[in-house]
């Protein structure tokens, strides 16, 4: 049986070790055996960021697309996950597939497939895919040469970025940017985004100084995620230029960071907030909301406040986009940073979410820090963190069934009033301050979130819950 399972974003896996060729013809193999049995007939879209070989692995994918019969259009060039998803609704394709190990080490490769809807492959389908590949063999492989591809029509090469960039133009009110230009430091992080925002914004009045924009495959030493260190030269570029903002994308642009102009990093629990609260309050926006599990509850009081609904799923953006079709939900997020909006594709989109904060600062005329304090004020001040626990990998099991089984009647002092198991444990408690424990699909580590009114409050539940399930 094929050892290669689909996580919540893809197959991610070190390049050379799991993610070979072989690997990788077997996954491209067992996708077009699941369009040709679900009889879905169309082109589809191949993408693929500025990783070392990714641009090799599309071509493979390609190929073996073509000797499945299935037409290709392959990005001409490094292209954001969101563009490759906006490209499916573009050119009609019935699908697309994204080369990324989207903010995961330089040693890392990965494929997802993004189905017709254009936003994350649900359980339901990357099953189906895994039900595939665990038939297949590499002789079953099927492969037909580029330049025959090429010859018979099956490989055609097109450019998505001006009709991608011109879809983001209707999703940003220009009005409040060009009348309140902006100064920005935008950090690419060495990624597929690399000029995205440039490009957009250099018809603005917005001043933008970029960093890290260019390709480099090992990520100048570090991890294109734009979050903790991996942010620390934005975060001077930043005070040294005096710029209003700093803003910064993951290896493939799916994701999103931001910088104060006194340099403070803010999460983007803080930032999902601060939109969905000028969603509201500047646009007139009224709709639900959805949010995973691990998410701030202070987009639950914007919305209980504005008497909108509030869905929670479990981690995982595919459930997230899934409700942005079949709920209209005028916004969508995680605290990992990921979002996306109503009326763009259900894919999460870290260009579409800078622009959304270029927008929210330019229309206040204020920095992050004062915006937050306002929102703050008006809903109460709430403070998120995640930490992770290693345990050994021998006591994983024991672990997950006390985790499974955790039911605390009270937790620093406070009484519990809710449990919910949507993925993880995660345990609501009477002052509205909460705790999440889900164990990772990948490493023998439990994942702890928690959110309390202030750090100190936070603390002290943290190890509450350690000396309770002696982590």
């Amino acid at each position: 049986m094929n050892s290669i399972k689909f996580g919540t974003d893809g197959w991610r896996a070190i390049m050379a070790r799991e993610f070979t060729f072989d690997n990788l013809r077997l996954v491209v193999q067992a996708v077009a055996n699941y369009l040709n049995e679900s009889e879905k007939q169309g082109k589809l879209i191949i993408g693929y960021d500025q990783r070392f070989l990714s641009d090799k692995f599309a071509m493979e994918a390609a190929e073996v697309l073509s000797g499945n019969n299935i037409p290709v259009m392959l990005i001409n060039k490094p292209a954001p996950t969101p563009t490759t998803a906006f490209a499916i609704k573009e050119y009609g394709a019935i699908g697309a597939l994204m080369i990324t190990a989207s903010h995961n080490p330089a040693e890392y490769n990965g494929i997802k497939f993004i189905p017709d809807y254009a936003g994350p492959a649900t359980p339901e389908i990357t099953d189906a895919i895994e039900r595939q590949l665990n038939v297949l063999a590499l002789e079953l492989v099927k492969i037909k040469p580029k330049e025959i591809a090429e010859q018979e029509g099956l490989l055609e090469y097109i450019d998505p970025l001006d009709d991608y960039l011109k879809h983001l133009y209707g999703l940003i009110n220009w009005e409040y940017i060009n009348k309140t230009p902006v100064k920005v430091v935008v950090d690419s992080m060495f990624g597929a985004g690399t000029g995205y925002l440039d490009h957009f914004l250099c018809d603005s009045h917005c001043s933008v100084n970029p960093i890290h924009g260019c390709r480099d495959v090992l990520f100048g030493g570090g991890m294109p995620e734009p979050m903790g260190s991996s942010l620390n030269e934005l975060v001077e570029k930043v005070k040294d230029t005096g710029a209003a903002l700093g803003l910064a994308l993951d290896g493939d642009a799916d994701r999103f960071g931001a910088v104060d102009s006194d340099g403070t990093y803010f999460s983007p629990n803080q930032i999902l907030s601060l939109l969905l609260n000028h969603l509201i309050e500047n646009r007139g926006w009224l709709g639900p909301v959805a949010r995973t599990v691990a998410t701030t509850h202070l987009l639950d009081r914007i919305c209980e406040y504005h008497g909108q609904h509030i869905y929670e799923t479990p981690v995982g953006f595919k459930y997230i986009g899934k409700l942005l079709l079949e709920k209209d939900c005028i916004l969508g997020g995680e605290e990992s940073g990921g979002m996306s909006i109503k009326g763009h594709v259900p894919e999460k989109d870290g260009i579409l979410a800078c622009l959304l904060i270029i927008e929210m600062v330019a229309q206040s005329g204020k920095n992050l820090g004062e915006l937050m304090e306002e929102l703050y004020q008006k809903y109460g001040k709430l403070v998120s963190e995640r930490l992770d626990i290693r345990v050994p990998t021998a006591e994983m099991p024991g672990f997950l069934a006390a985790v499974k089984d955790y039911s605390p009647a009270k937790i620093n002092g406070q009484l519990v009033v809710e449990k919910l198991t949507v993925d993880g444990t995660k345990i609501r408690m009477a002052n509205g301050s909460w705790v999440l424990i889900r164990a990772s699909g990948t490493e023998p580590l439990f994942r702890v979130y928690v959110e309390a009114e202030s750090k100190d409050e936070l603390r002290k539940i943290q190890e509450y819950v350690r000396t309770d399930l002696d982590f």
